[in-house]
């Protein structure tokens, strides 16, 4: 059940970051004119974000603390591991452990003048009843969430539900998603640091064309060597971990497949 929702756009969306005038007069149809279409996405402009995240204009030295991934510089904190995970060749999301909470981050292209959290919202939350789960949406440390409980298999074979918040920026011209899991989800109260990680992060979008919900692509570092999935830490570590690879003077990089 949500605590509020706001109406999706009728199909309202760019197909690229960039639309001129007259692009705009086409989309009108006998749902609304491009006034209509107009005003609602000037509604749907993307807010301010004087905390964060961040886009790499608006920083004087990204590397400064962060770990470069090329389309993101994720800030580093004691104690934490680094995964990237993998879609084909690409590397297109990295999640940051510490203990047992997790927040993954990943990069969307976005259109210049609207942002895509409000519709990301409403197709993560059908998604998940769909499959059985149950979504609260509500307001959070950083703006609008979904709070949800997702079922997932158990070892034994049994179902259980795992618990999840998605969480969400809209940037210039590119959309930020994390997904906080572990302690920080169950207890959200315990997850300011992840919430902490979520507002340092500096998106690098480039000028390339893209359309939008586009992943940026990351990249490793170079000094990260990758090791097999599977190798356990020595020290035991949280459930969150797999295999790590150790940075030179930074967190750990595990390749999730």
């Amino acid at each position: 059940m949500f605590g509020r929702r706001r109406k999706r756009g009728e199909d309202a969306v760019d197909q690229v970051d960039d639309v001129t005038s007259e692009e705009l007069a086409e989309e009108s149809s006998a749902d609304g004119s491009a006034e209509d279409i107009a005003a609602e996405r000037v509604r749907l402009e993307p807010e301010p974000r004087p905390d964060g995240p961040w886009d790499l204009a608006e920083v004087r030295d990204a590397a400064e603390g962060r770990v470069d991934l090329g389309g993101l510089f994720v800030p580093g904190v004691e104690g934490m591991e680094l995964r990237v995970e993998v879609a084909g060749d690409s590397i297109v999301a990295a999640t940051v452990v510490l203990r047992d909470s997790a927040v993954q981050l990943q990069a969307f292209a976005a259109p210049k003048r609207e942002g895509i959290w409000h519709e990301v919202r409403n197709e993560i939350a059908e998604g998940v009843t769909q499959q059985g789960g149950v979504v609260d949406e509500v307001e959070g440390p950083l703006g609008w969430e979904l709070r949800a409980q997702v079922p997932v298999a158990l070892p034994d074979g049994a179902q259980g539900v795992q618990l999840v918040r998605f969480i969400g920026c809209d940037g210039p011209r590119w959309f930020l998603r994390g997904v906080i899991s572990g302690q920080g989800a169950v207890q959200p109260q315990t997850a300011g640091l992840l919430e902490q990680i979520f507002r340092d992060t500096v998106v690098v979008r480039g000028e390339s064309p893209m359309a939008p919900r586009d992943p940026i692509v990351l990249k490793l570092p170079d000094d990260a060597q990758m090791v097999a999935e599977g190798l356990q830490q020595q020290d035991g570590g949280s459930r969150f971990a797999g295999g790590v690879d150790r940075l030179e003077r930074g967190p750990e990089i595990t390749e999730v497949r």
